[in-house]
């Protein structure tokens, strides 16, 4: 099959703005596949004594020959450079022919080489889950590599556009081995950001010129967010189980829905993050794990009941937490045989813990959207505002006391 890369050297001069009658230096500019580079030859020459459209000097002296005869062995070197790229079936791009003339081949950055070191520099930075799903990313984008390229690496200087929406499209089209369902939507949104993130790195270090991702635009679908109702609230809280397990799960759950927590900063509760505040009350201090943002909650009495609860619990006490903590995994397993016995029709995660201490415990009760944002320990108010959109029960009561009110004033 023949090769439909495009080739072309040109040698052009560059005036320096601040010299403009002075001499200029020359460069050879290199074209594959439609995308320049320059190398500066480090050679200067009167702009008077050069042929433009043959980009060489022109004339006889001696000073002009010895240019000339630079500049085709130049001519010659990057050629040669780019015959033993297409030999060897290497990656064909600008920068690829210009690191192996300049002797640079192996600086030239590459996208596996910017998301290996994306995630390693960011390991210590990021929690464990939020790691693992750049590591998932890692992984589609290496078989879209594979798949669509038939290659295992691109330079940097290829992402374009068209890249981001041909890898956009791998993912719509991409059909698990496993038990795993397709990619929806927003799940492929995730795993675009995340590249984004790591491309924005790689403009920051100077590793790539132009923003591929300038005019690409994420396109989320809105999602009601999942949250139990007052009622659905109420069985749990009223249930008591004669199983340990059971009770000491359902009792974290309730927490996080009185409190707002995740389930990772439930878990690091320790007895010194409950203070004092500065109405007298006992208070919940402590960080975000996934932001380092600052969370402090008023404690409700329902949230200081299961602390009390728990404060002799040899697991807790053993391991200097508030809980007894055992791992996600399981917490999910057993809250799914708590909704079942319970008949909750909807599967209970801690994401829906602090969903309903979002909608029912907070919003609904009147709470302020910023004071909810602040426990949240969100970092934008417009995250919160997610949560108020679905609150249809507040809306109705506050449009029933507006109609009140305004009966009474007639």
């Amino acid at each position: 099959m023949k090769s439909r890369n495009t080739f072309g050297i040109h040698f052009v001069l560059r005036i320096p703005k601040q010299q403009k009658n002075g001499m200029a230096t020359v460069y050879a500019r290199i074209t594959v596949n439609g995308r320049r580079s320059e190398i500066s030859l480090k050679k200067k020459v009167a702009p008077k004594d050069w042929d433009d459209a043959k980009g060489r000097a022109k004339g006889k002296r001696e000073e002009i020959q010895k240019l000339n005869s630079h500049i085709e062995r130049v001519r010659t070197l990057i050629a040669d450079g780019y015959h033993e790229l297409v030999q060897q079936r290497k990656t064909m791009t600008v920068d690829a022919v210009k690191s192996l003339f300049l002797g640079t081949a192996e600086d030239t950055m590459t996208l596996r080489k910017l998301v290996e070191y994306h995630n390693r520099e960011t390991a210590h930075k990021l929690a464990h889950g939020t790691l693992k799903n750049y590591h998932t990313t890692q992984r589609y984008i290496e078989k879209f590599l594979k798949e669509k390229y038939r290659r295992n690496d691109i330079a940097l200087s290829e992402l374009n556009y068209r890249f981001i929406m041909d890898f956009e499209s791998y993912l719509q089209k991409y059909q698990p081995k496993d038990h795993h369902k397709p990619l929806g939507n927003n799940g492929i949104m995730k795993h675009i950001e995340r590249f984004r993130k790591m491309v924005n790195m790689a403009i920051m270090m100077d590793w790539l010129a132009k923003d591929p991702f300038a005019k690409y635009r994420l396109h989320f679908d809105k999602v009601e967010r999942g949250h139990l109702t007052q009622q659905e609230l109420d069985i749990l809280a009223d249930r008591t189980f004669s199983i340990e397990r059971l009770q000491s799960v359902l009792d974290m759950f309730l927490f996080s829905c009185y409190t707002g927590l995740a389930y990772i900063d439930l878990v690091n509760l320790m007895p010194e993050n409950i203070v004092k505040g500065i109405d007298g009350g006992d208070w919940l201090v402590t960080h975000r794990q996934k932001t380092e943002t600052v969370v402090k909650v008023p404690l409700l009495p329902q949230a200081s009941t299961l602390i009390l609860k728990y404060q002799d619990h040899p697991k807790a006490s053993n391991g200097g937490t508030l809980f007894p903590v055992i791992s996600n995994q399981r917490m999910n397993g057993y809250l799914k045989e708590i909704a079942d016995i319970c008949g909750i029709n909807k599967t209970l995660t801690f994401h829906i813990a602090r969903h309903t201490f979002a909608t029912t415990v907070t919003l609904s009760n009147g709470v302020p959207i910023e004071s909810v944002s602040k426990m949240l320990g969100h970092t934008s108010i417009r995250t919160t505002q997610i949560y108020a959109k679905v609150v249809e029960h507040k809306l109705s009561e506050d449009m029933q006391n507006l109609r009140e009110r305004m009966a009474s004033g007639s």
